[in-house]
């Protein structure tokens, strides 16, 4: 039966913390963790489902969020029409991204930021992470354009770091000219 998760407000301290990382293995009650996230993620980007359990759509987010500061962050990307990627990280970090700059046009969301806030961020158009699966493997995973944004998004949050904090004041909208919006 599905459970809505308590995702704390932006007002929250947790969300300020530097998150410390992970032990692995992971706890029994963090992999069931995750599998909430991920199944919340998925749902809040089908419509329906969405309607029928009053979620805001949302494809990423990241243990502080659930007031839980360590390293760890679900995204959890539509890649066709109700066809999802999911991806889990523990303890990441970015090791490499290019140096083209995008933003998305319409700006960034997070669940815990109950309010519309205008303004573009500029983010690495590519970035690689590194980080560890459930089972303590290596991984790394290349992610461009929506994708690269969200992980960026996420890796923001254990670092206490909200979208927001990101929105030039002297410049919160650039043009096509400027930066590739997407």
């Amino acid at each position: 039966m599905f459970k809505k998760l308590n995702i704390l407000d932006e007002k929250d301290k947790h969300l300020r913390k530097i998150s410390v990382d992970a032990k692995l293995p992971l706890k029994k009650e963090y992999r069931e963790l995750i599998q909430r996230m991920i199944d919340e993620l998925t749902y809040s980007q089908i419509d329906e489902l969405a309607t029928k359990y009053d979620l805001r759509p949302g494809m990423g987010l990241a243990f502080p969020q659930l007031g839980i500061n360590e390293r760890i962050i679900v995204i959890v990307h539509e890649v066709e029409p109700q066809k999802f990627d999911n991806y889990v990280v523990i303890n990441p970090r970015i090791i490499s991204s290019s140096s083209e700059m995008i933003a998305a046009e319409a700006g960034e969301g997070c669940l815990s930021v109950n309010r519309d806030v205008e303004g573009h961020i500029k983010r690495n158009a590519r970035v690689t992470v590194e980080g560890y699966d459930m089972d303590g493997n290596l991984i790394r995973i290349r992610a461009r354009e929506e994708l690269s944004i969200a992980f960026q998004h996420e890796i923001d949050h254990l670092n206490g770091i909200l979208f927001y904090d990101r929105i030039d004041p002297n410049k919160k909208f650039y043009t096509e000219q400027e930066l590739r919006l997407i």
